[in-house]
């Protein structure tokens, strides 16, 4: 079911009857829309040329989600097969929600019962209305900024995960984002609560279908940590270079949780995210490691932010850009330890390879200490492929391409290491293609 493209007040109204909403759902569409016709785009970062007349801002199916693959249609079946993610599936995941546009059509949860809700958003507001209303736009406001606005006006799909009191997930929760259709907007909204002393690993992977017309991602993300709970959410985006991939991801930890990013970003025209960590409780701590790489035709203005506000926090952020045939990877960030955030300590390091001459990379960190008794410390390095690096592996026989494979993946190492073994695999693989 494809909805017309013009989005107007009547689109918002029939997206959410089709989806047989609750009245109080349907007033928060129609005002974030509004806000979304006052607001205007960024006024940092890459130049975001959307024509908003010419996005299909839902594209769904008359399926049921199913938990049995043979059930989902053929072709939309093999798209996710050939990425790999149905035999993930088998091998080393508790569950998985596979999102095809709009929607989610597969999910699958095969962890014991202890109380996990792992489910697709919209179901959740469906059969957890109260949970769901909790928690929902509850961190991430819809009214921050343009594009959090539409996913408020336009969200669909996405995860909802609730993680009980003290249970640790032996297996890591997938979800699976997949754009084939041209000038698609995909405006997913994921909320994950890991209860006191619980314990996450989620992984979430993105992919598109080359088209020469631009489509538009733009999700939201909301995590919950809460007391000595732990959650790491690692992220492996691979969009096609029509993409603009303009997303908001924060989260927030009471005393002593952990939240951790890990972000890869291969693909995209244009991507701008910066997941955040807000170090509310005593002993908080985020940590975020990234990569970007970007070829020709992308801006990949990636990084994180890291807002201490109680005593004891810690965070550290390691960001690893590369750049070649004229693409540019920029860092762009924020750390701020608040007056009262007292003997805290955070670290950035943003560290960046340029493989020729014509390509780019910047930094723009911002930087706030508040208090005498907390450490900020700042390490920036930026280099070129060394010319007696290359000389000598290619004195040793390799070729110039595989040799600077060489250099990449020894400089992206510490990122690797944090990835499931099946994702270090298959980043080794799309840098290869990319």
């Amino acid at each position: 079911m494809i909805m017309k493209k013009e989005l107007n007040e009547q689109f918002i109204i029939d997206l959410s009857k089709k989806k047989n909403e609750p009245n109080w759902m349907l007033e928060f569409r129609l005002k974030s829309y509004e806000k979304f016709k006052e607001l205007s785009n960024p006024t940092f970062g890459p130049k975001i040329e959307l024509d908003f007349d010419n996005i299909t801002y839902y594209r769904g199916t008359e399926e049921k989600i199913t938990n049995d693959w043979k059930k989902v249609n053929c072709s939309i079946r093999n798209s996710f097969d050939e990425l790999g993610v149905i035999d993930a599936e088998k091998k080393y995941l508790g569950g998985v929600t596979n999102q095809y546009e709009s929607e989610v059509v597969y999910h699958n949860q095969s962890l014991a019962d202890e109380g996990i809700i792992f489910t697709s958003t919209d179901d959740a507001l469906q059969k957890y209305p109260e949970l769901f209303k909790q928690y929902f736009n509850h961190l991430v406001n819809y009214a921050e900024n343009k594009y959090t606005a539409l996913n408020g006006a336009v969200w669909s799909g996405g995860s909802f995960i609730y993680i009980p009191k003290g249970v640790k997930v032996d297996r890591p929760l997938q979800s699976y984002f997949r754009i084939e259709t041209e000038s698609l907007g995909q405006f997913e909204r994921t909320i994950i609560i890991v209860d006191e002393g619980a314990d996450l690993s989620y992984i979430e992977g993105c992919t598109a279908k080359e088209y020469s017309v631009t489509s538009l991602h733009a999700g939201v993300v909301e995590i919950f940590i809460k007391k000595n709970a732990h959650c790491r959410y690692s992220t492996i985006q691979n969009w096609s270079t029509d993409v603009y991939n303009l997303v908001t991801k924060r989260a927030i930890v009471d005393d002593y949780g952990l939240m951790e990013w890990v972000d890869g970003n291969i693909g995209s025209k244009i991507t701008m995210k910066y997941p955040s960590c807000i170090l509310k409780g005593e002993g908080a701590t985020g940590n975020s490691i990234s990569i970007a790489y970007a070829k020709e035709g992308q801006a990949l203005d990636a990084g994180a932010k890291m807002i201490h506000l109680a005593p004891n926090t810690k965070s550290n952020i390691v960001s690893k850009s590369i750049a070649e045939k004229g693409g540019i990877s920029n860092y762009r960030g924020l750390t701020k330890i608040a007056k009262n955030a007292i003997n805290s300590k955070a670290s950035i390091k943003c560290d960046t390879i340029l493989l020729d001459d014509i390509s780019r990379s910047d930094t723009y960190p911002t930087n706030i200490l508040g208090n005498n008794s907390s450490v900020l410390e700042h390490e920036a390095t930026i280099s070129k492929v060394s010319a007696e690096k290359m000389f000598y592996l290619t004195s040793k026989g390799l070729s110039e391409d595989t040799a600077k494979e060489l250099l990449i993946m020894g400089f992206i190492s510490d990122f690797k290491k944090e990835l499931p073994m099946e994702y270090a695999v298959e980043l080794n693989r799309l840098l290869k293609e990319n």
